[in-house]
């Protein structure tokens, strides 16, 4: 079976962190290398870690706007054979990591699984996730509800308790700065019953 470059994407809290550290886990558990990869953008919990909300956490390789991430492969798989490369926040990347990442799958036959958001608050596509839509071989999407039990497909960013659409399209946060939202809700405004 050939290797493929999985997008795995979804709103925010999702469990889109636990799944990095959950699949590396489970590589490593059958005596696999896995290569994880962060951008250096998400800092929340330091530099060079993922981070899942509910508490598991792993170290990885950070990555800058300016890294070749085929050139760190290549790198690392000359000292050790690499079965897996995993990559957490993919919507941060630029499109030559993509391009990148394309180059792992089809020249030395290994799986690249990226997980990240699809669209910001403003519902737009990152760079990263545009990017990810157009090279990715499978495109699979991690659900979330909304508060209303809906499928969550939105994320909004909150500022003084309500949504705001205008605004630099990068500003790391977590629960403090965004929520999930079905579109009804992410288009009238509303964040909860009472809200």
């Amino acid at each position: 079976m050939a290797a493929q470059l999985y997008y795995r994407y979804s709103t925010m809290n999702a469990g889109k962190s636990i799944e990095v550290i959950k699949v590396a886990y489970n590589y490593e558990e059958r005596g696999k290398t896995v290569m994880v990869l962060v951008p250096s953008v998400d800092n929340r919990y330091g530099k060079g870690f993922v981070t899942s909300r509910i508490g598991p956490q792993r170290e990885a390789t950070v990555i800058g706007d300016d890294s070749n991430i085929l050139e760190l492969f290549m790198r690392e798989n000359a000292r050790k054979p690499i079965d897996c490369v995993l990559l957490d926040e993919c919507q941060f990347l630029k499109k030559h990591h993509v391009e990148e990442l394309v180059e792992i799958v089809d020249s030395f036959e290994i799986p690249v699984l990226a997980y990240g958001l699809k669209n910001d608050f403003k519902n737009e596509l990152f760079e990263g996730s545009y990017y990810m839509l157009v090279y990715a071989d499978k495109i699979e999407e991690i659900k979330t509800i909304c508060w209303c039990g809906r499928k969550a497909t939105m994320v909004a960013r909150i500022q003084d308790g309500k949504i705001v659409k205008q605004g630099k399209q990068i500003m790391i946060g977590g629960n403090d700065l965004y929520v999930s939202l079905c579109r009804k809700h992410y288009n009238d405004g509303r964040l909860g019953p009472d809200k």
